[in-house]
């Protein structure tokens, strides 16, 4: 058997504790660059959601400017259609108040808004919009002819609902990318477990305890 001496033992315990030591950092920076450390905050939302919140504010913008579009033109016409108007304003204005309500528990890290907003505007809406357009190229009518006949209200309403679509597609996306699945689903346990889970800035790493 073979024997080490003590204090030729205390200087090897020493030299593994001192490179032990030196591993340790460079773990904890690969953790936490990993994202393994890493929670979300509750309270803050990360910026794609926030992006989404914005370009949601935009598309609910850009739809109230084009119903004033859709609306002014009968109204031009003769009191005849303020029936149609009134029709219109009050099919559209609900629909704008709502959307901004969800779109603000969106922002607060609701999945059922989040799926609301998909759904609803992301699907249904999106539709809706592009149902004249395609309906008039199936008719055989090009993107040129449509814009050599087309006055000045006409050209601002379809530079609005371009917007309107795009801001639309851009907030959907947003809202599923991975930060903000981790968000959403941070902030769905956080609401589970009562607020009790601790929560940190989002790029202030987890200190664990040395055992």
């Amino acid at each position: 058997m073979l024997l080490i001496a003590p204090d030729r033992h205390s200087r090897i315990e020493a030299m593994m504790s001192r490179s032990a030591q030196r591993e340790e950092p460079s773990t904890s920076r690969a953790r936490a660059s990993a994202g393994t450390d890493v929670v979300p905050d509750a309270r803050i939302p990360p910026a794609p959601v926030r992006a989404a919140f914005a370009l949601w504010v935009a598309a609910v913008a850009a739809g109230a400017f084009e119903t004033v579009l859709a609306v002014g033109r009968p109204a031009a016409e003769g009191p005849d259609s303020a029936a149609e108007i009134a029709t219109g304003l009050a099919v559209r204005l609900p629909v704008f108040t709502a959307a901004l309500l969800v779109a603000l528990r969106m922002r607060r890290g609701y999945g059922w808004a989040r799926i609301g907003l998909t759904l609803g505007l992301g699907v249904v809406g999106t539709a809706s919009m592009v149902i004249a357009p395609i309906h008039a190229l199936a008719e055989g009518r090009t993107p040129g002819a449509v814009l050599r006949e087309a006055g000045a209200v006409d050209l601002v309403f379809g530079a609005s609902r371009v917007v309107h679509v795009a801001a639309v597609l851009s907030a959907v996306v947003l809202m599923f990318l991975p930060t903000a699945n981790r968000y959403f689903r941070f902030v769905r346990a956080d609401r589970t477990s009562g607020g009790n889970r601790r929560t940190v800035s989002p790029r202030t790493p987890i200190r664990r305890s040395r055992t």
